[in-house]
């Protein structure tokens, strides 16, 4: 069944050899445009290299609760400056070819150490060539989350590295109920 063209809108446009303007990516309205890893990857690498910053929605509960399942996250590239501890970075895994969104806990020789929020192990050494951006915004429902890309990220990544997390969990819910039970929010 072809879709009908008052349905489809222009996502991205790209200049053929002969310089005319084609579409190059069609979305139905109201509609999400599901891909594989890989084509995510390509995607978010065209995007980034051009120094501009691409935005999805993650799947996954690797890294809750800070970045939790449906969250919109925005990548921005590393070329500025090199990602650095507490960073929350994209990157490609080197022996699933997986695109993963991890915590940095940690550097060594050029490579660095990668983990989720609430993942049982670590990804093992990452290459910075691996890694192809940097989480600088997250949204939850339209809005942005409390913790986990401020300042309070070299906490989170030392909690991560340490395994304290699984003990903070039940003093972060008792700080969350008075955080959401304020009068006037």
């Amino acid at each position: 069944m072809r879709p009908r063209r008052s349905n489809i809108k222009h996502a991205s446009m790209v200049t053929s050899p002969d310089h005319q303007v084609k579409p190059a990516l069609f979305t139905k309205k109201r509609e999400e445009l599901s891909l594989s890893s890989q084509q995510l990857e390509k995607l978010m690498r065209g995007v980034l290299s051009k120094g501009a910053c691409f935005r999805f929605q993650g799947k996954g509960c690797s890294m809750s609760p800070f970045i939790k399942d449906g969250d919109v996250l925005t990548i921005a590239p590393v070329q500025a400056s090199a990602p650095c501890f507490g960073d929350v970075v994209v990157f490609t895994h080197p022996n699933t070819g997986k695109l993963i969104v991890h915590r940095i806990i940690g550097k060594k020789s050029g490579s660095y150490l990668t983990k989720g929020d609430n993942a049982p192990e670590g990804d093992g050494l990452i290459s910075g060539t691996a890694i192809l951006g940097r989480v600088s915004k997250v949204e939850r429902d339209g809005k942005k989350p409390f913790l986990g890309l401020g300042p309070d990220r070299f906490i989170i990544a030392f909690v991560i590295r340490t395994g304290l997390l699984p003990l903070l969990n039940p003093a972060w819910r008792f700080v969350r109920f008075f955080i959401r039970s304020r009068p006037g929010e």
